[in-house]
């Protein structure tokens, strides 16, 4: 499995003719070996192109040689997970109108025929801490251009990597529906479907799609959000829905969607964020490198 990370650090900055503040995203190219500079290339292709409300935006690309600088949308609100944790009131609609951005950022990025391969909590943000900002897709470090042919590369997170990532026999688009059926699970329960601290247990959960919705947990959830996420967590990727049918589901774009608050959901998600940001930590402190390059950054910090 491939983590996306280890060879960029991210600074903020001020464009000095307009005042904006964005983000610099600074690699340091003797940092790459010959796979990750293909890697790193592909990203910027890919960002370059893309131009959807609920994905972070790319305004300019820096080539300095040693160093490469992507001047991003600087994403401040926080993530997914964490303004939810934060909510007062949290209910199956609010769930619909969160996920139905993401389906709908997805569906484009298929439409310009790129996979995103790594969709979790970490790459789901906020522009801004306003009540009213909307949700955006980030981190396009994984993500490929997938054509009219399969990948094979195996890479994505464990707890949201399809099934057919992990058989290695070729994937396509579906994968990243996978990972909505996921994200969408957690937003109704707070926790994962599929869940072992060992990856051997947690790819052959995976792999059989050994998954339930355990009372006391999923007992208010609504029959229609449960043949969603069934109709999504399929281990055969042809029957999987597709992004436009995750948007026709009544539970996403029906008015009878359940308002009412889901109990312990915020809970349970501020726990599953403890642990997994904790795993997040030691995993860089184990492995990640990360470039010092202060005074290339204060050179390029007012672009």
């Amino acid at each position: 499995m491939k983590s996306e990370g280890s060879f960029a650090i991210v600074k903020s900055a001020v464009n000095k003719k307009t005042g904006e503040r964005v983000a610099i995203k600074i690699i340091e190219r003797h940092s790459l070996g010959e796979d990750e500079e293909i890697a790193l290339q592909s990203e910027v292709d890919i960002l370059s192109q893309l131009d959807h409300p609920n994905v972070v935006k790319l305004f300019e690309i820096y080539d300095e040689g040693d160093c490469l600088y992507l001047v991003l949308e600087l994403m401040t609100g926080g993530e997914l997970f964490d303004r939810i944790v934060e909510k007062e009131h949290y209910s199956e609609k609010e769930a619909a109108d969160t996920i139905r951005p993401i389906v709908d950022a997805i569906r484009y990025c298929h439409s310009m025929g790129i996979a995103h391969r790594d969709l979790k909590p970490e790459n789901l943000l906020y522009g801004s801490r306003d009540s009213q900002a909307i949700v955006k897709i980030s981190d396009f470090g994984l993500a490929r251009f997938i054509q009219g042919e399969l990948a094979t590369t195996a890479c994505g997170t464990p707890g949201y990597v399809a099934p057919e990532i992990l058989e290695g026999k070729g994937y396509g688009m579906e994968v990243d529906y996978w990972s909505v059926g996921v994200i969408l699970y957690i937003l109704l329960c707070g926790f994962p479907p599929f869940y072992e601290e060992n990856n051997s247990k947690l790819f052959e959960m995976i792999k059989t799609c050994n998954y339930d919705f355990p009372s006391p947990f999923w007992d208010d959830v609504s029959e229609t959000a449960k043949d969603l996420i069934r109709a999504i967590l399929v281990v055969d990727p042809h029957k999987r829905l597709t992004a436009e049918q995750i948007l026709a589901h009544p539970w996403v774009y029906g008015d009878n969607t359940p308002v009412h608050t889901l109990g312990n959901v915020k809970e349970n998600m501020r726990q599953y964020n403890i642990k997994r940001k904790f795993k997040v930590r030691r995993s860089h402190q184990n492995g990640a490198r990360r470039p010092q390059i202060q005074k290339h950054y204060q050179r390029k910090v007012n672009y």
